[in-house]
């Protein structure tokens, strides 16, 4: 079985917007951790009777950053959980995503304010709904990796 070293909780500064984003930061890069380097077969199969698999669970997380702070519509959530696309293609379209959603945030200075060019949510409020999100996606990930080759750990 192989064990990630365990990463601690990141340190941030005070303030909330450094504890969020820290803690956002922190999620994405235990989740995009978990699907890189899976064996690619392993990672698109269904795992559990829903259908989750390895390589959905983060396209679909690429999918809620994108519209949550890019303002892209998607139409059909479910359809997020599925991709052909390969490990490493799912694992960069994440990454992407974050880069591109953190270069929203760069510019939001008020919390409380609606995110860029929308009418709501707020700014704080995106940032703690995408923490749930990515981290309740996190523990899936975290089953499903250990039930692919016994990978555990973040």
């Amino acid at each position: 079985m192989a064990r990630r070293r365990d990463t601690p909780p990141p340190r941030t500064g005070s303030s909330e917007t450094e504890v969020l984003r820290g803690f956002l930061d922190y999620l994405r890069t235990s989740v995009a951790a978990k699907v890189e380097g899976a064996p690619e077969a392993e990672a698109h199969a269904a795992a559990v009777p829903s259908g989750t698999n390895l390589a959905g669970l983060l396209n679909h997380l690429a999918f809620v950053e994108r519209s949550l702070f890019l303002g892209e519509a998607v139409n059909n959530w479910p359809a997020t959980f599925r991709t052909d696309d390969s490990v490493a293609e799912v694992v960069a379209r994440y990454r992407e995503a974050g880069k591109l959603a953190n270069e929203v945030l760069d510019s939001c200075a008020d919390l409380a304010a609606p995110l860029p060019g929308r009418d709501g949510p707020s700014v704080r409020w995106a940032l703690t709904h995408l923490i749930e999100e990515t981290g309740r996606h996190a523990g899936h990930a975290d089953i499903l990796r250990e039930l692919i080759d016994g990978t555990t750990g973040r």
